[in-house]
């Protein structure tokens, strides 16, 4: 355990000396969880709108100023024909044009029905989907408005209808960035802890210090673990700091305790920690260990359900998911932040995590032999 004690106090102090990595510890997580969550966000607001109207009555009229008082449409164009529709959005002026033949009103009366025609600018598919999806929203309601006024007057003979009621659990406001910013600080330690273990090692072959400790007495886990518990102590720093960021800034408070995150975490560290140091172990180089734990982190987050949802995915990636320390992070940060989870909520993750954390440390100390590289 004194080997172990010296070790700890070696590594610690080669943190303190160099600023560089303090500085990258927790400024850059700060920069990143102040401008990600303002960018990561698919509430899409303020698309431009292009309107035919060729009816000019009070029903087309209200139609129009409904969809623009919705917050979602700006109307950037109001054109007498299709053709000249068209060419504001090719001319990138308008996303979508919203036709409204003539005797739009009329047939709305005398027939009951009136067709209308959207046409949706697809080259952004999730701009357009969501476009599309907000003002067939939003035509709905006013075709329900109408269908109202009209049983009123009355219009219609009245039938039973059936009236849906519904509420918004967990994140009332679907406020978006209630949903992001955990997950985003999940990604944040996930870089940070991968990357700064993944050059661990390596840094020692590149200053020439492994051949030191080749000839000492240090066992293989001992040296393991001197790497690994510095950055997990400091890993939980920037845990911390991120939540104070998402507290202060974002107004964000976990509805569970702050201890179940922590406790969920340290299982984690665990595991990203040691599989740093896996890669840091095949390495030659700081930029060969770089570049490999970039591009495995990186296809981590994309198939961690942090940007799109994991039931979503194709089935195959639904399966690769299921081998991914993120993705169970993710769910259970959001679980304790926006539901309440507790740590009996979320035993089968910690057994995944521990499943973890036992592959990749225990493969990191079967790999690194006492060599010099």
């Amino acid at each position: 355990m004194r080997t172990l004690k010296f070790l700890l106090q070696k590594e610690l102090l080669q943190i303190v000396r160099d600023p560089s990595i303090l500085k990258i510890l927790f400024i850059m997580p700060m920069i990143q969880l102040l401008i990600m969550p303002l960018a990561a966000d698919y509430e899409i607001k303020n698309i431009n709108l292009g309107v035919v109207d060729q009816d000019h009555t009070q029903y087309s009229q209200k139609l129009v100023n409904k969809i623009i008082s919705s917050g979602y449409f700006k109307l950037k164009d109001y054109s007498p024909t299709f053709h000249a529709g068209m060419h504001a959005i090719e001319s990138d002026k308008t996303d979508l044009i919203l036709e409204i033949p003539p005797h739009f009103e009329r047939d709305l009366i005398q027939e009951n029905k009136a067709p209308l025609l959207v046409s949706v600018d697809a080259i952004n598919g999730v701009k357009a989907g969501l476009g599309g999806a907000y003002i067939q929203g939003i035509i709905q309601e006013y075709n329900q408005d109408i269908r109202d006024q009209w049983l009123q007057n009355p219009r219609f003979n009245e039938q039973p209808a059936i009236e849906v009621t519904f509420s918004n659990w967990y994140n009332p406001n679907m406020n978006y960035r209630v949903f992001m910013v955990p997950g985003i600080l999940v990604m944040l330690l996930t870089i940070i802890g991968s990357s700064f273990a993944a050059n661990n090692i390596v840094r020692e072959k590149e200053m020439g210090t492994i051949e030191q400790i080749n000839v000492s007495p240090i066992k293989k886990w001992q040296f393991i673990l001197g790497k690994l518990i510095p950055f997990w102590i400091l890993a939980f720093g920037v845990l911390t700091f991120g939540l104070i960021i998402a507290r202060v800034v974002y107004g964000i408070v976990p509805v569970g305790h702050y201890l179940t995150i922590y406790v969920f975490a340290s299982f984690y560290l665990l595991a990203i920690l040691g599989f740093g140091l896996l890669l840091s172990t095949f390495a030659q180089t700081q930029q060969q260990s770089m570049l490999v734990s970039f591009f495995v982190t990186m296809i981590f987050n994309l198939l961690s359900g942090l940007f799109t949802p994991i039931e979503s995915m194709p089935h195959w990636a639904q399966i690769l998911t299921r081998f991914n320390p993120i993705a169970y992070f993710i769910e259970v940060m959001r679980m304790v932040m926006l539901k309440g989870s507790g740590l009996a909520d979320i035993k089968t993750q910690i057994l995944a995590l521990l499943g973890f954390a036992v592959f990749f440390n225990g493969w990191a100390i079967l790999n690194y032999s006492k060599r010099s590289g």
